[in-house]
């Protein structure tokens, strides 16, 4: 494994790599890697010859109040699994590489970013956009590989991919979960031991309204008790509890096509999120 951090290192790497005509498959992530991560490494395998990960806490993704000097970073841990996961290149560029001086791009995706955390977190996906813009095409990669549990975001960078016409396959990987339903995050770090059990509530009442819509009962009661539930468990503010159009992420109020629960909502000082699919058959 070659772990860069300059750009003509990384083009150099990628270029050598790319010359046997097999694909390159780029997984993006902030680091603090669990299991979850480590699976879509395993994914990746399947769709490309050559993995690149990247590990980069991108700025431009936080607000001001939020966790960005306490976000976990473990580099050196986070290199040992990479590196005994077999992959070719390890990108670890600087804030200064990323965005040097005078730095002036922005890149926004309209529509499906404006709802839900998009409204929760305002230029959240413009910062989304703009790494993963970037990380495209320092790449280079043929597939990119990224966790369903960051629904929004797999649903942004997707539209992003057509309406840029980068010609890169995205492959969403479902949510990796701990045996006790718990989606796997870096942020569960920030739990305490009596949050991490309060936490289950979350996964629970999304599952709990997935049954009940399903089974024809009207879908804003069933947000509504998901919502009570999760205020019963401690979680406050919650940012919302919804039922989306899968691919559009429009909010809806009766289930009559493939569709997406999803919730976010804070508990003690950390903002937990999940989603589940909702089958209208």
């Amino acid at each position: 494994m070659q772990t860069l951090r300059d750009l003509p290192a990384l083009r150099a790497a990628v270029d050598a790599l790319k010359s046997d005509g097999k694909p390159l498959v780029l997984v993006p992530t902030m680091g603090a890697l669990h299991d979850g991560h480590m699976a879509l490494v395993e994914e990746a395998r399947r769709h490309g010859r050559h993995v690149v990960v990247s590990i980069f806490v991108n700025p431009r993704q936080f607000g001001p109040n939020e966790d960005l000097d306490a976000y976990p970073r473990r580099e050196a841990k986070d290199a040992q699994l990479l590196a005994a996961a077999g992959i070719d290149i390890l990108w670890m560029p600087t804030v200064d590489v990323m965005y040097p001086a005078g730095y002036a791009t922005n890149i926004g995706v309209s529509g499906v970013s404006e709802g839900l955390d998009g409204a929760a977190r305002p230029g959240h996906f413009d910062g989304v956009s703009t790494v993963v813009a970037k990380l495209f095409n320092q790449v280079r990669p043929d597939v990119a590989i990224f966790g369903e549990k960051d629904y929004q975001q797999l649903a942004v960078i997707r539209r992003m991919v057509i309406d840029l016409d980068l010609g890169i396959e995205i492959v969403g990987m479902p949510t990796q979960r701990a045996e006790d339903g718990l989606a796997l995050s870096s942020r569960n770090a920030y739990l305490s031991e009596d949050e991490r059990k309060a936490a289950l509530a979350l996964p629970r009442a999304l599952g709990e309204a997935k049954r009940q819509i399903e089974r024809g009962e009207p879908v804003d009661g069933a947000l509504a008790r998901a919502i009570a539930t999760l205020a019963a468990h401690g979680f406050d503010p919650i940012d919302y509890v919804t039922l989306c159009d899968a691919a559009t992420l429009e909010p809806m109020a009766v289930l009559d096509r493939t569709a997406r629960l999803l919730g976010a909502a804070k508990l003690g000082k950390t903002r937990l999120i999940d989603n589940i699919a909702v089958d209208p058959a």
